[in-house]
């Protein structure tokens, strides 16, 4: 082989390689921009649902503040936009047992409902009392941020309860959907789910059967639903709704869709009318 053959030969391979190396950057070039289009696509989905959502809250807002007339016990509507739909459901936090604030004799047999037994349930029940209590006493003459901002001196999530001693995580999964912070020390008969009235002291199956047949019949009637309660009525009052859990569900006409959870405390006679006291993503946009 020649020299100038040698040469040629090295060339070829040069030349090889480069349209090799071409190639491959071209590739992934095709694919980085495949990535970033279907980056782009869902950054576009999400911005369009989350849009959704927000007319959903506002909507849902509007919904609860005419709670007067129809009390806020899953009340539902759904929102029509050009790119797609919201759901919403509006329940009132006062229809739940706040466990920073309900006493221990209604504690003790929300967690006897669930499963726990007496004894537990009662020792679990004044362990909540006694740590409520000492995180109130820590707060005391503190300047921090009143309830709802501040993690010094009350629950500001119902799941913090599962540090109590004693207290089960099978026990707080059981209670978390008939429990709130954002409630007062009795329930609001007019709005508390069925789960709730069958937790209180004294209320077998047929006390709440009749309960929801009356309700349902005479959904304003709070003196007639709480002397159906017995003795359990000490446990309930029917007051103001003022602050509302908001379930959000958003789907866009492509099918894309995203959820989210929301509590808003309701401003009637102020510039703003909700504020938004906790606003939470789901995982999956579960049907309502």
């Amino acid at each position: 082989m020649t020299a100038s053959d040698s040469r040629r030969g090295m060339v070829l391979v040069v030349v090889l390689w480069t349209i090799a190396l071409c190639s491959a950057l071209a590739m992934a070039a095709s694919v980085s921009f495949r990535g970033f289009v279907d980056i782009a696509a869902v950054d576009k989905d999400r911005v369009q649902t989350d849009a959704l959502l927000t007319a959903g809250l506002e909507v849902a807002a509007g919904l609860a503040t005419d709670w007067a007339k129809k009390p806020l016990l899953d009340r539902e509507t759904t929102v029509d936009l050009s790119t797609g739909h919201v759901r919403a459901q509006v329940n009132d936090e006062g229809g739940r047992i706040d466990v920073g604030k309900a006493p221990a004799d209604l504690l003790a047999q929300l967690l006897r409902s669930v499963g726990a037994p007496q004894a537990q349930a009662n020792a679990v029940a004044q362990a909540v009392v006694n740590w409520r209590n000492l995180l109130a006493t820590k707060a005391m003459g503190s300047s921090r941020a009143p309830r709802h901002q501040s993690n010094d001196g009350f629950f500001t999530d119902v799941d913090q309860i599962a540090v109590v001693p004693g207290m089960r995580p099978e026990w707080v999964a059981a209670i978390r959907p008939l429990t709130t912070v954002f409630g007062e020390e009795t329930v609001n008969p007019l709005t508390a789910p069925a789960g709730v009235i069958a937790s209180f002291p004294g209320v077998d199956r047929d006390r709440v059967a009749a309960f929801l047949a009356a309700r349902r019949s005479e959904p304003n009637n709070a003196a007639r639903l709480a002397s159906m309660l017995g003795p359990a009525q000490r446990f309930v009052a029917a007051k103001p709704q003022h602050v509302a859990s908001v379930r959000l569900v958003a789907t866009l006409d492509g099918g894309y869709a995203a959820a989210a959870k929301a509590v808003i405390v309701l401003l009637p006679h102020d510039r703003q009318p909700y504020h938004i006291l906790l606003w939470t993503p789901l995982p999956s946009p579960a049907a309502l």
